[in-house]
């Protein structure tokens, strides 16, 4: 999910908490699928919210300071239905900058590089020729880097993961069994 706020970006969760200045405890729910939920503190103040795809909302904190927010999630319902597509497709699929052939990240050249010497057939997807599926890929997985690794359709893990399973013989087990269903 991200929010644009009036003076600078901001990525949250769809379960999120944003600093406000000012404001007394409220809660509020509207028709759109947002629920709103701010309270303060002496010295911190905080804004909880439930997000609906896509939303715009103005808030006038009793600071009368006016704060706007316009926030989207970048997984919408039809790039999801891809995504579990595209997972299920291949028993092993890794999300990388860059390809097999020419990564263009060093934590994406390591997980390639593992899987060659795993002699496992893999497809990769390149994160860096579309934003929106990048962005959403991030939210897919509830994993905020590249490259992830998906084996059999669920999500394994980024690089440093894949290293330690690796080097304990854990991701050699798991894609033999994977090669074999």
């Amino acid at each position: 999910m991200r929010c644009l706020g009036a003076l600078e970006s901001v990525r949250v969760s769809p379960l999120a908490s944003l600093s406000v200045n000012g404001g007394t405890g409220k809660e509020v729910t509207l028709g759109t699928g947002l629920h709103l939920r701010y309270s303060t503190t002496p010295l911190r103040s905080s804004l909880s919210f439930t997000l609906p795809n896509s939303f715009f909302f103005r808030t006038k904190a009793p600071s009368q300071r006016t704060v706007s927010f316009y926030c989207h999630s970048s997984l919408t319902p039809e790039l999801k239905t891809t995504l579990d597509k595209v997972v299920s497709s291949q028993k092993v699929v890794l999300f990388m900058k860059g390809t097999k052939d020419f990564p263009q990240c060093g934590f994406s050249n390591t997980v390639v590089q593992i899987l060659r010497s795993l002699n496992v057939p893999f497809e990769t997807i390149n994160i860096l020729e579309n934003e929106m599926l990048r962005q959403g890929l991030k939210e897919y997985s509830s994993w905020p880097t590249f490259p992830q690794l998906y084996i059999e359709g669920e999500f394994f893990g980024g690089c440093d993961i894949t290293v330690e399973a690796y080097k304990s013989g854990e991701l050699q087990e798991l894609v033999e069994k994977a090669m074999c269903s």
